[in-house]
């Protein structure tokens, strides 16, 4: 069990150990100028030399990503239970769900900033909308794909809609539930920074831009590494709750 775990944890920083060597080495052989493309040691030293406001604005961009990522959560999943239960709601408001999918959300982002302003709030919004459509769609999915001999023995035993709801349906639906949190909390990471894109004096995207303008590409690109390694925390929180509530699940469930 320790040797799987170990492997589980060897393979992906192998990865990452050739990633940076051929990086290091296509920059240093080619003598890529560091504004087109620094060298991973580069962003290493901007890192550590920019590390108090990398932290700061990571901070800000977090609060939008949870936010939005949570309101997605709250609206998505009872949304995806009316449409599951309701018929003529699912009808009505389904194609117009999947239709929306069809705008780009950078386009949305002026219209929210006209909305909520150039605070947190156009952000925490961005965030939520490209949250919203995996979980109401997973959650719906795996709703409706109950086990029917499981909703025959709930009817056979007389159990009450809410009692088959959530002692049945709701558990059932959980791996479908997770599925989509997880898309939905990297997609957040993205809205979020979109946002930041748009109009804003604060976060990383704010920090990205701002070091572009200026040139500092190894500045730009630890933004980037920042950005990366706060949407593996996010991702990393999800799976953690799902082993939570989901502890019957073997380890396999519990990878996306």
């Amino acid at each position: 069990m320790m040797r799987a775990n170990f492997l589980k944890l060897l393979y992906p920083l192998a990865g990452i150990a050739i990633i940076l060597i051929a990086w290091h080495l296509y920059v240093v052989l080619l003598r890529v100028p560091t504004v087109v493309l620094p060298g991973p040691l580069q962003v290493s030293a901007a890192t550590t030399t920019h590390a108090k406001i990398l932290l700061e604005e990571s901070w800000v961009t977090t609060l939008e990503c949870i936010y939005g990522f949570a309101l997605a959560l709250g609206l998505g999943i009872p949304i995806a239970v009316v449409m599951t239960y309701s018929r003529v709601t699912n009808l009505m408001f389904y194609p117009l769900l999947v239709a929306s999918q069809s705008i780009p959300k950078v386009a949305v982002a002026p219209i929210l900033l006209v909305w909520f302003g150039t605070g947190i709030e156009s952000k925490l919004a961005m965030a939520f909308v490209i949250a919203f459509f995996p979980i109401v769609v997973d959650t719906a999915t795996g709703l409706r794909s109950t086990s029917p001999e499981l909703l025959e023995l709930a009817r056979s035993l007389q159990c009450s809609r809410l009692q088959t709801f959530f002692k049945i349906q709701l558990p059932s639906a959980l791996p479908s539930i997770f599925s989509g949190a997880k898309i939905a909390v990297t997609l957040a990471v993205i809205g979020a920074v979109i946002g930041e894109f748009i109009g804003s004096n604060e976060g990383l995207g704010n920090l990205l831009l701002t070091a572009n303008s200026q040139l500092n590409t190894p500045l730009a690109w630890a933004a980037l590494v920042v950005l990366s390694v706060l949407g593996m925390i996010l991702y990393g929180a999800v799976v953690l709750a799902e082993r939570i509530m989901m502890p019957w699940a073997p380890d396999g469930a519990h990878k996306l």
